[in-house]
């Protein structure tokens, strides 16, 4: 299946004051994010890319275009020339469409109509969010129905506790966030062509399309309580900059695969899916 990826963001909340980086390729270790993103899709065997470009387009070109596949591949220097011993990217198609700089998502999704509106189903990403979602398993539950589109659903992330009052204003309870029955979206979608029936010009991917789908019933969520983390702050993309130096890597599926053995993660036992009866903001 093809892979459209939203990298035209300009990312304020990732921002350092120095690099005009767009987020998607700001470093985790030698890869930028989208980079990581991309090998997640690639181990489960989706490698025709659509990038929907907007601001630093070309840092995203210019990192594609200058590819080296030495930097986290082994080779063999003889002679002067360059023998690989692996490779990230010679099987990829990466398709790049500069889809404006202020567009919102789904607006930058109909740019992109062409060249998904012919597949059975497609994938979609935010491109800034890394995961161990065993991906063949939320494909498959959505092929064998007739929804329309599948999202991520993960735990809300915010440390904050939530406080249960009473009306005498005594503190009934506490409890985090992710004990609660709440979910949220992940950024990872697979969706039909039928979708773009659903997009207005300059809409939003989520509450102009996924939310009168949910309306429907046509809008699936799949449940995941495995890893799960964004980027979408320094402070995040520090973290996993962090996790990566030390080694913890649950994202990195097609390194446990080749250093353990580990069976494909699609193939492991599929989390609960729900279908999504309705979708709201933060504020409601």
């Amino acid at each position: 299946m093809k892979v459209v990826l939203f990298c035209g963001g300009f990312g304020m909340r990732m921002r350092d004051g120095v690099s005009d980086l767009p987020k998607p390729m700001h470093p985790v270790g030698p890869r930028p994010l989208i980079w990581h993103v991309m090998r997640y899709y690639a181990h489960f065997g989706h490698t025709d890319f659509v990038l929907c470009l907007g601001y630093g387009a070309h840092h995203i070109k210019d990192f594609f275009l200058t590819y080296s596949e030495t930097a986290s591949n082994d080779f063999v220097l003889r002679d002067g020339d360059v023998h690989l011993l692996g490779s990230d990217i010679s099987d990829w198609t990466i398709t790049f469409v500069h889809t404006g700089l202020d567009s919102p998502i789904g607006e930058r999704l109909r740019r992109v109509r062409r060249h998904v509106q012919d597949e059975e189903m497609f994938l979609a990403n935010y491109a800034d969010v890394l995961t161990d979602l065993p991906l063949n398993a939320m494909v498959d539950r959505f092929r064998r129905s007739d929804a329309v589109g599948a999202l991520l659903a993960v735990p809300p992330q915010s440390a904050f506790h939530c406080v249960d009052i009473g009306e005498d204003d005594r503190v009934a309870g506490i409890t985090t966030l992710q004990e609660m029955p709440l979910w949220e979206n992940g950024g990872y979608f697979v969706l039909r062509p039928e979708v773009f029936d659903y997009l207005p010009p300059n809409g939003d991917l989520i509450m102009d399309a996924c939310r009168p789908l949910a309306k429907e019933g046509r809008l699936m969520a799949y449940r995941h309580r495995g890893f799960w983390q964004p980027a979408d702050t320094v402070k995040e993309r520090h973290a996993l900059e962090a996790a990566y130096t030390a080694g913890d890597r649950p994202w990195m599926l097609w390194e446990q695969n080749a250093d353990n053995g580990v069976a494909p993660a699609g193939l492991l036992p599929h989390r609960i899916r729900g279908e999504v009866a309705g979708l709201t903001t933060a504020a409601g």
